[in-house]
């Protein structure tokens, strides 16, 4: 399972391309303001861990030039957001606030992939792990919202591509079921839940950055 969308007629998909707009954001907001200030260094850590997890089939599997680049670019970006908060711009980096203990998410991910997956491999098990994984990798960068009470606009866009990315990963599913009869439990699952996970900062998104006023939190 690749994880990169290469089935949706419209090619290159579109959850991809909100995926990847979130990324140049997010590296866009820190080269540019020279500032990793609102941006959870944990969360950033969980990503590069699910993409590095998840396409390890690059080395022996080939199934276009789009899945192969994006899947390079994913690594990449992840590998280098975590350069630039935890060495570059590692004065700037709020760790006062970025408390969530990634531990307690980290471990059920590796108990839920040992015992729910399609296959006892281990590229299998890794993939799963990363699914698992990236349904709560969010949340050290919720968390850390939550105690700081807002965030900027441009995190907030950064937030609003990454959770649109998943969204329309799930109409692809739907897509998928109604023409091929596809359904995989494991990604769909993790999908909904990490949706889930959005929908109360999607609400703020809406009603106050799409307004012009600043994202704050509700106490």
């Amino acid at each position: 399972s690749s994880g990169i969308n290469a089935e949706w007629p419209l090619r290159p998909g579109c959850g991809d391309l909100s995926h990847l707009a979130a990324i140049i954001i997010l590296l866009l907001k820190i080269w540019k303001t020279r500032s990793c200030a609102g941006i959870s260094g944990k969360s950033q850590a969980l990503f590069a861990l699910v993409f590095c997890t998840r396409y390890l089939d690059l080395f022996f599997s080939f199934v276009s030039l789009y899945n192969t680049t994006m899947k390079v670019i994913y690594i990449c970006c992840s590998i280098g957001t975590c350069y630039l908060v935890f060495m570059k711009f590692k004065p700037t980096y709020d760790t006062n606030h970025d408390t969530f203990r990634v531990e307690f998410l980290l471990g059920p991910c590796v108990i839920f992939a040992l015992i729910f997956n399609h296959s006892l491999t281990v590229t299998e098990i890794l993939w799963t792990f990363s699914i698992y994984l990236e349904a709560g990798a969010i949340l050290p960068q919720l968390f850390m919202m939550s105690k700081t009470g807002e965030a900027e606009t441009i995190t907030s866009h950064y937030l609003f591509m990454l959770g649109a990315y998943r969204a329309l990963y799930i109409l692809n599913w739907v897509y998928r079921f109604y023409t091929e009869s596809f359904f995989d439990p494991i990604a769909v699952i993790a999908g909904c839940v990490q949706t889930v996970l959005y929908c109360d900062f999607f609400y703020l998104y809406v009603t106050k950055v799409l307004k012009g006023k600043s994202l704050v939190l509700p106490c």
